[in-house]
């Protein structure tokens, strides 16, 4: 029987996301919709998003951007530093930056471009990272 899993923000909390695939499980027919805020908290940011884009290569995932996605974009992007992420968490996730490679940026940018701020599913269901 396929699941659909809502999964919501794992703040760069690497481990913690490995733990939690982990302890679900994933069957091939299962859809997981993460909720948002991949991003901030943690030091491992950069290798949450890298984790993510691997796992939908192989598993039917849904990706709703938070707001601390958008404001690490915006950074990607070459917008700046917002000064209110950079005290929420920016400055983690700009240092677990630091290995990777401006293609691997720019990958992570194309990844948090692509998502939507809200999912309904065919159930009706709405998903959203806050409302």
């Amino acid at each position: 029987m396929a699941r659909t899993i809502a999964i919501g923000d794992i703040h760069g909390g690497l481990q913690a996301l490995i733990q939690i695939l982990n302890k679900i499980e994933i069957k091939e027919a299962d859809t997981l919709i993460f909720m948002g805020d991949y991003v901030d908290g943690w030091s491992e940011s950069a290798h949450v998003i890298q984790l993510l884009i691997e796992l939908s290569e192989k598993i039917n995932c849904i990706f709703i951007k938070g707001n601390h996605d958008v404001w690490c974009e915006n950074w990607l992007n070459s917008k700046g530093v917002n000064a209110t992420w950079y005290m929420h968490g920016g400055k983690e996730t700009i240092e677990s930056y630091t290995s990777f490679t401006p293609e691997q940026k720019k990958e992570h940018l194309k990844f948090l471009k692509s998502m939507p701020l809200y999912y309904l599913d065919e159930e009706n269901r709405l998903f959203l990272h806050a409302g």
